[in-house]
């Protein structure tokens, strides 16, 4: 039985009277463990921990920050495989997908701890002789964390490693859903040695009183949070009362396009990916499959045949490739899409059912005959249910693709160079795979337009949200 623990201002410490939640593995429907049950006294605790430790962990020069950074990559790199194993326990991934996730995960620290170096200024020509004007990046502060548990580890670890290469401190609250995974990533991290209060971790069960705290405490100078739109708007909405910086990563709602000139296996074999990878509990997960009218019924053969060929179930047992959703409340979501879809023309092509069993799992399931007003191409699915539409001229996909409020990613295939410049300055999404499913690296910004969030994670423009720029006028006497 796992125990989980607060980390605040490097220390290991219980929630007030020895509070906490159970967390279950989500294959089985077993108690895994139990977590500190943090609240509004703890959570001011750790950023009063951070507060203090932003004065000397800011000041510290680039290279040294870069080396703690570097340190903790060797750390996650030393406990892949517990990293790992946890990671499918609680949150229930196949353990390959665990171990991709853990060295995406790791890949943040070691790309930001090159990127802590490169923090440039800038000077510019003054308009009198006597003058010397500089531009400098400065740390935000306090950066708060907030993260989703479809990727317990690799959402944590593109926040904090930004904010620490930029200078800042990190108070990070995870979900509820996947606290263990939270814990036992700060545990491989302390061995990195990071100064006490640069990294505190608050998990609860209680999100609006944690939120409030972090909202409310003027210590907090910005809040990174993945998630789920509405929240994303709440959160917004209540950061503006003290004018703290905000980064969004919210809902998605991808659509994937098959041209009738595409290869039509690394076509069928990226919807796989892109779609069933984490059972489709993924907020870039293709949601809408539109397939050119030439090809539909072959594309569609094939497709049924590899999905026919997953094998669903734990996570840890060898050969499976699908593992479960996370809770009820997710399998009910898919089985409410399917009934709708169906109950408007759609039919099943293979799976549609729950499969009876004592953890939360759902067939991977296509559906043919999809049409625009069925509830699944609207709502994010979460789960791995693809409906699959036909289309007949590129500009009536593209119109399709974008009429939705989200724009996080999408995804297109074809062999015509013309064709794919042309789509892909068309599509309003932050990202796009031209033939490619799995897009997302640490080099490179990921975030999305419209609904779907503002600021960008990885890449370079990914340090950019943890600094302010100040600019210096000097009279030179």
């Amino acid at each position: 039985m796992m125990k989980g623990s607060l980390y605040i201002d490097g220390k290991w410490t219980d929630a007030a009277g020895g509070r906490s939640f159970p967390t279950l593995n989500p294959a089985t429907g077993q108690l895994l463990g139990y977590a500190a049950d943090g609240g509004k006294e703890e959570t001011r605790l750790a950023i009063d921990a951070a507060q203090r430790a932003f004065h000397k962990w800011s000041r510290l020069s680039a290279l040294e920050r870069a080396d703690y950074l570097m340190a903790c990559y060797d750390a996650m790199m030393r406990n892949s495989e517990k990293l790992a194993e946890i990671m499918t326990l609680e949150q229930g991934k196949p353990l390959q997908e665990a171990r991709n996730e853990v060295q995406y995960a790791a890949s943040f620290f070691r790309w930001f701890g090159e990127e802590a170096r490169r923090v440039y200024g800038e000077t510019i020509p003054a308009s009198v002789a006597e003058k010397r004007i500089m531009v400098i990046q400065q740390p935000v502060g306090v950066v708060a964390a907030i993260t989703p548990w479809n990727f317990p580890q690799g959402m944590p670890t593109r926040k904090i490693a930004p904010a620490l290469a930029a200078g800042c401190t990190v108070v990070l609250k995870p979900a509820k859903q996947t606290p263990l995974n939270a814990t036992v990533l700060f545990e491989v991290l302390e061995e990195a040695g990071l100064p006490p209060g640069v990294m505190n971790l608050i998990t609860t069960s209680r999100s609006g009183e944690v939120g409030e705290e972090i909202l409310t405490n003027e210590k907090v100078r910005k809040i990174t949070f993945t998630g789920s739109t509405d929240t994303g708007k709440y959160l917004t909405k209540e950061a503006a009362n003290q004018m703290k910086r905000v980064s969004m990563e919210l809902g998605g709602h991808a659509p994937f396009i098959v041209f009738a000139d595409a290869n039509l296996e690394e076509a069928v074999n990226g919807v796989m990916a892109s779609k069933f990878r984490n059972a489709g509990q993924t907020c870039v997960c293709a949601n809408r499959v539109y397939v050119e009218r030439p090809i539909k019924e072959r594309f569609e053969a094939l497709f049924k045949a590899k999905v026919e060929a997953l094998r669903m179930g734990d996570g840890l047992d060898s050969g499976v490739n699908l593992g479960p959703l996370i809770d009820e409340n997710a399998v009910a979501k898919s089985e409410e899409h399917v009934r709708d879809a169906v109950a408007k023309g759609a039919k099943i092509l293979v799976g549609g059912n729950r499969r009876a069993s004592a953890g939360h799992f759902y067939e991977p399931t296509i559906l043919t005959d999809v049409t625009d007003d069925m509830q699944i191409c609207s709502e994010e699915t979460f789960g791995p249910v693809a409906p699959v539409m036909v289309f007949d001229t590129v500009d009536e996909v593209i119109e399709r693709a974008n009429n939705v409020p989200y724009g996080l990613a999408s995804y297109f295939y074809t062999n015509d160079i013309n064709r794919a410049v042309y789509v892909a300055e068309r599509l309003e999404y932050g990202i796009v795979g031209l033939n490619d499913a799995l897009p997302a690296v640490a080099q490179a910004p990921f975030g999305g337009v419209k609904e779907s969030g503002v600021g960008r994670e990885g890449g370079r423009e990914g340090l950019k949200d943890f600094l302010e720029t100040k600019y210096i006028s000097m009279k030179v006497l």
